[in-house]
């Protein structure tokens, strides 16, 4: 039967020289990418099980130097049979432990895997394998849960107000359950918490994975937030622009009188300091900036239109 050889660097997409962390590194990138829990395209499960082999020959010391004593040159590979050593097992999925088919003689790696590290003893090339192969006995390996992810939305004023706990209702396989979740001072839009061992449970005494929190921010009609900081609009009239005065800007505490320049400009922003989102600890806040917006009226008197033309014509002037 022909065997094709597999490159496995090419695989998880790594030098030959690589180190351990780039391949592990790699190899959780691309696991994580074609998991079957997660990526139903065609051809991303035998991705999946190619980036699993390929972890499981690199991240191993023998066996990589065998495959790359041997593995340009796999045929003669079946001249050491008896020295393969065995196989030792899968390596973990990170979050959930990594799933192959034990079922029937197969092993749910490549013939070309089994020619180099596939032979258990047996005379006459290499032979499929089960479970007790791996394990011995029977036993399955502890594998650690999978890590879940939720989304939680709070408002402008949950941020302000933070620290403070939330609860949150979970479902899973084995049910619904609630948890307490304290959300920080200091929270933004994007933040991650991580709850530890909340996510899924572990498998065969293993322990489970971490339940990560990510908060959204609802959108607030009069802030824009970036960051910590936020931006809204302050409305000025004309002649206050032109000789200075005065305009109100909201806060998240409520509406402040705030001084505007003489010669103001339409879009300049008036930093208050202090006035955004509450940082990471102690009693700092991010700033808030008044973008100035030059408001024109509308409906003017005749001697309103006698002001303004005297007004350009001096300018012309």
């Amino acid at each position: 039967m022909s065997v094709a050889y597999k490159d496995y660097y090419e695989i998880l997409g790594v030098s030959k020289t690589a180190t351990e962390q780039e391949i592990k590194s790699a190899y959780r990138k691309l696991a994580k990418k074609y998991h079957p829990d997660v990526n139903k395209t065609p051809g991303a499960e035998q991705k999946y099980k190619d980036v699993n082999e390929a972890y499981e020959v690199l991240h191993d010391h023998e066996k990589r130097q065998k495959y790359d004593t041997l593995g340009p040159n796999w045929e003669q590979a079946q001249q050491f049979g008896g020295q393969g050593g065995g196989f030792e097992g899968f390596g973990g999925f990170p979050g959930g432990g990594v799933h192959m088919d034990f079922g029937g003689s197969g092993s749910g790696f490549s013939d070309f895997f089994e020619t180099l590290f596939g032979n258990m003893g047996r005379s006459g090339g290499a032979r499929g394998f089960n479970a007790s192969d791996i394990f011995g006995g029977g036993a399955r390996r502890a594998a650690r849960g999978q890590d879940s992810e939720v989304q939680v939305t709070l408002s402008l004023a949950d941020v302000l107000a933070a620290p403070l706990k939330r609860q949150m209702t979970l479902t899973g396989q084995s049910g619904a359950h609630t948890i307490d979740v304290n959300l920080p001072r200091g929270i933004r839009e994007g933040s991650r918490l991580k709850l530890r061992g909340q996510g899924g449970a572990g498998r065969n005494g293993g322990e489970n994975g971490d339940l990560y929190v990510v908060v959204h921010i609802e959108p607030d009609a009069r802030f824009e937030i970036d960051g910590y900081d936020l931006t809204t609009t302050a409305r000025v009239s004309p002649w206050d622009a032109v000789l200075g005065g005065t305009t109100e800007v909201n806060t998240p505490e409520g509406p402040v009188k705030v001084k505007v320049p003489a010669g103001a400009q339409n879009g300049m922003k008036l930093r208050l300091h202090g006035r955004g989102l509450p940082m990471r600890g102690g009693t700092l806040r991010g700033d808030l900036f008044a973008r100035l917006e030059i408001v024109i009226p509308k409906d003017v008197s005749g001697r309103e239109k006698e002001l303004w033309q005297k007004i350009k014509d001096l300018h012309a002037e």
